[in-house]
């Protein structure tokens, strides 16, 4: 006789992974599984009733891959998302004073766009809106996971809404609240950590020329940056979202200073190809440090997004590579159908199969980033012969764009058709 439990799944974390989780489940187990999700903000709603943004979501913005279109059209999306998602068309990669670059463009692949840029608040409406529709998955809000333990039949957990405190019995728990997961912390499981002594400077930009859906990799003497197009300001001109990556001396520095010392800085290092950067919006620093936790799966536990792995975020990957993850380990629940969600053979043959990806996105942000914040002679050259091969070389280029895109071998994408929603 089946034990009773309060729900198939409990997913600890209603941010971007865990919403994106949540419904990749929903669409492939066609909502025979009893979904909880909890979410330890609370999320208003507005005049006529419609998800409003999230606290969580501030001025970030996130690069979707190709493949990550796919997926979250596959999830019902995708539709109202691409409505606010800037096309990328074209993906620049250059060094700052230095010959060899290299143009990627969609055109070549014969896809819309190589990826999209949306503001996080945006892609947290939607994800949010969907989620409301999906009869299966009951949203807890405010309401944080304080505890949770694996079992013998199933696992239990603690559920804090408003001080009041909840148990819950459950068949899984995905582990999704953040890179510094509490709960990770709590159930023994360790990190894997790797400061990179640098911090990312965060911020929306105006410039006075269109960027014609053109992403910027440019690698200056002040650390990587990139700038990634978005939808032109209320006023109309051009804006983009800049990443870039330096000592904590020079962040600080920059983060503290004017908005004109700011934009004639970064005018200085990435040139003018933009024109003029006329406007920069709020900034943010955040430290960099790549964190892996060394066990992603135990019974009835599972790690996502953030908590399992955060990546360098030039390379723009940690969120596709997430969302690659959700959809592999959806996909993997629903087809092992009679051992249960929680199963541990079914959660080891998703890790199994998503570890190539895993291991190999994130040596690509890795050492991407990393040989170009290196700053000797022979490093150098070596660079910009690599960036002058990589614009020469169809191969190599298109190796490129299918690790970018989520298209590489050992991706849920490489060799499946993405997940498909219920007629």
């Amino acid at each position: 006789m089946e034990t009773q439990t309060d729900c198939d799944v409990l997913i600890a974390g209603g941010g971007m992974v865990g919403l994106s989780f949540a419904l990749a489940l929903d669409t492939a187990s066609q909502g025979r599984l009893r979904i909880v999700l909890a979410e330890g903000f609370a999320v208003p709603e507005t005049k006529n009733n419609a998800l409003s943004y999230r606290p969580s979501f501030d001025a970030r913005s996130s690069a979707l891959a190709h493949g990550s279109r796919l997926i979250l059209d596959a999830l019902g999306v995708w539709k109202k998302l691409s409505e606010h998602a800037t096309p990328i068309t074209t993906i620049h990669v250059s060094e700052r004073d230095h010959f060899g670059s290299a143009e990627l463009r969609a055109e070549e692949r014969s896809w819309p766009a190589l990826g999209y840029v949306v503001e996080n608040a945006w892609l947290g409406n939607a994800l949010m809106d969907e989620l409301c529709r999906r009869s299966a998955i009951q949203w807890l809000n405010p309401a944080t996971v304080t505890d949770c333990k694996p079992g013998a039949d199933f696992a239990t957990a603690t559920i804090d809404m408003s001080g009041e405190q909840k148990p819950l019995r459950c068949k899984l728990i995905a582990i999704a609240d953040g890179a510094e997961s509490k709960l990770r912390q709590q159930l023994g499981i360790t990190t894997t950590k790797s400061a990179y002594g640098r911090d990312a400077i965060i911020a929306n930009i105006c410039c006075s020329d269109p960027h014609r859906g053109v992403a910027f990799e440019r690698f200056t003497d002040w650390g990587p940056m990139a700038l990634l197009p978005l939808d032109d300001s209320d006023d109309g001109q051009p804006r983009l979202a800049l990443v870039w990556t330096m000592t904590p001396e020079r962040s600080q520095r920059l983060l503290e200073t004017t908005d004109g010392v700011f934009l004639n800085t970064l005018q200085q290092r990435f040139g003018n190809r933009l024109g003029q950067f006329t406007r920069v919006g709020q900034r943010f620093k955040y430290p960099l440090q790549l964190i892996r936790a060394d066990e992603q799966v135990r019974r009835q536990i599972v790690v996502i997004g953030n908590a399992a792995h955060t990546l360098h975020p030039v390379a723009g990957q940690g969120f596709n590579l997430a969302l690659r993850d959700v959809q592999r380990l959806a996909d993997a629940i629903a087809q092992a159908r009679d051992s249960g969600p929680g199963d541990a053979k079914t959660l080891s043959r998703y890790l199994e199969s998503q570890q190539l990806d895993q291991w190999k996105t994130i040596v690509f942000s890795d050492r991407l980033t990393a040989l170009f914040d290196q700053s000797s002679v022979a490093v150098g050259g070596l660079r910009r012969l690599g960036l002058l091969a990589l614009d020469l070389n169809p191969s190599l280029k298109n190796g490129f764009v299918d690790q970018t895109a989520g298209y590489h071998a050992g991706a849920a994408l490489g060799h499946t058709s993405p997940i498909r929603r219920p007629a």
